[in-house]
């Protein structure tokens, strides 16, 4: 789309200041039409009013009755019209012939209209142009004093008169008028200086290619858009935004009424962090970036880009679990090393007797990773992930063991899933250990099959969940522990197991010197023993 060579702003300003002219201009004509008509009815009437006082006079009526032999009606008429500013004032008597007349000449001949209707008995008013021109003019009958009709009164008023006050009204008003005319023309800029401000200044083809554009990638993307504008309402929520959040909030929506994790309310309120914000939204993983929108100095309000972290989040899962496993059978690599060295070192120090009864020992006694009831848990994926956290544990100083009531004989089918649990609350557990005022610092693991259900329970020598977290300890950013990055552990573990169709609590908060517990059910995670 070419661009017009006159920017919108401008033709708008062109368009309301040629109506403002046009409706001053109808208007100032409208007011000549009506000031001329106004004036010549006056006129008319003025006429009209002076004819009857004319045709009203006994002496005037007496002698056009006689035919004025005494020339009375020419005197009285012309001293009338003198006083009234009249352009004429003519009397006629029965045949229509002037009795008299401003130009003594004209006396005793036929006046230029007709005097019909006057001589009938009936008043007329108009305006017609006679032997002086044209005027507004009234005509009376003349009476006698029987009442019989013996003439006509003709007064008349020059039309170059009304249209003399008519201008001089209008000189008056033009004032008014210009004055009119200049207010409307400042009044159309002001909204046209409104407009360009509210556009940015922006055209509106460049308006519409925005628009395009911006429908194009807000629906075209993979990422969620969330906008808020400066009075904190909603402005855009694209498709991959609403798929993401699970609300589809319609342009206008208070940001105060979304219902959003914790992390994100808090990117919005200024009081997080800007970059990779990572959160949890149902059952998603979500990294999130707040960035404040401004042009030419304006503040044009806030948006969060939204992106879908499950899936990467679900391999990381697994690589941990991958990871687990790897360090347990490293652990049991190095054990299993030293038990050769030390054999070897045995016989070839000549100590035969000593070499035999380690082995005897070892084959009687198995070293388990995390104790006793090792072998109870079957699963490599847990075994090697227990050994793994065992020695984690060691390195933090705590203690962690197998509780002696666990029993899982067959193989985990969700190895992710279950790690993530298990290995969140484990986590938690040590945090909370190593923490904690107990000496030594301990954490207890149980795992009990149900068939294909797994109940996880795990306890700790800590100081317990405090009383004001207990509602929302599962809930993101909610952490026992301070420091950056903390609060996603007890929900992400709790979002695993809901994935699931099972479900994370705490068993028993602590306190007073007792550790919490935290179970958890995970339904049709595992197989048939073998």
């Amino acid at each position: 789309m070419s661009p017009p060579r006159i920017r919108f702003a401008r033709q708008v300003l062109a368009l309301q200041i040629g109506v403002v002219v046009l409706v001053v201009g109808v208007g100032f004509l409208l007011v000549n039409w009506l000031l001329d008509k106004e004036l010549t009815d006056q006129y008319g009437q003025r006429a009209l009013a002076v004819a009857w006082s004319v045709a009203a006079d006994p002496t005037i009526a007496d002698a056009a009755a006689r035919e004025d032999p005494d020339h009375v009606v020419q005197a009285r008429a012309e001293r009338v019209r003198q006083r009234t500013g009249a352009l004429f004032v003519v009397v006629t008597d029965r045949e229509g012939l002037r009795l008299s007349h401003p130009n003594p000449d004209l006396l005793g001949k036929p006046v230029s209209t007709d005097p019909s209707e006057a001589l009938s008995g009936r008043t007329e008013v108009k305006v017609q142009r006679g032997t002086l021109g044209l005027s507004a003019r009234a005509k009376v009958p003349l009476r006698d004093g029987s009442d019989r009709v013996v003439g006509e009164v003709s007064v008349g008023f020059a039309v170059g008169d009304i249209t003399a006050q008519r201008t001089q009204l209008l000189t008056l008003a033009a004032p008014f008028a210009g004055g009119a005319l200049l207010l409307g023309v400042a009044g159309s800029a002001l909204p046209s200086r409104r407009l360009k401000r509210l556009t940015l200044g922006l055209e509106p083809h460049e308006l519409a290619e925005l628009l395009q554009e911006r429908e194009a990638v807000l629906h075209g993307i993979g990422e969620g858009v969330l906008a808020i504008d400066t009075d904190g309402r909603v402005s855009v929520c694209n498709d991959e935004a609403a798929r993401l959040l699970g609300v589809a909030p319609p342009a206008g929506t208070p940001a105060a009424d979304l219902d959003l994790p914790p992390r994100l309310r808090a990117a919005l309120d200024g009081d997080g962090g800007t970059d990779n914000i990572i959160t949890i939204a149902g059952d998603r993983v979500l990294v999130a970036t707040r960035r404040e929108v401004r042009r030419d100095g304006r503040d044009l309000g806030t948006v969060l880009t939204l992106r879908d972290r499950t899936d990467l989040e679900t391999l990381t899962r697994e690589l941990d679990a991958v990871r687990a496993l790897s360090d347990g059978l490293r652990a049991q690599r190095h054990e299993f090393s030293n038990r050769l060295h030390t054999i070897a070192g045995l016989l070839e120090t000549g100590h035969h007797a000593e070499a035999v009864e380690y082995l005897h020992a070892l084959s009687a006694r198995p070293v388990a990773p995390v104790g006793a009831a090792t072998d109870a848990v079957r699963d490599p994926y847990l075994h090697a992930f227990l050994a793994a956290k065992t020695a984690v544990a060691r390195e933090l100083g705590v203690r962690l063991e197998l509780g002696g009531e666990s029993w899982v004989p067959g193989r985990v089918l969700l190895p992710v899933e279950v790690t993530t649990v298990v290995g969140n609350l484990v986590d938690n557990a040590l945090d909370a250990a190593r923490l904690g005022a107990t000496r030594p610092a301990w954490v207890e693991v149980d795992l009990v099959a149900d068939g294909s259900a797994l109940h996880v329970s795990v306890a700790d020598s800590g100081d317990g969940v405090p009383e004001h977290l207990r509602d929302n300890v599962f809930a993101e950013g909610v952490s026992t522990s301070d420091g950056e990055g903390r609060g996603l552990g007890l929900a992400l573990a709790r979002q695993a197991a809901a994935s699931v169709g099972g479900e994370v609590r705490i068993g028993d908060p602590g306190g007073d010197g007792a550790g919490a517990v935290f179970t958890a059910l995970l339904p049709d995670v595992l197989g048939e023993a073998q």
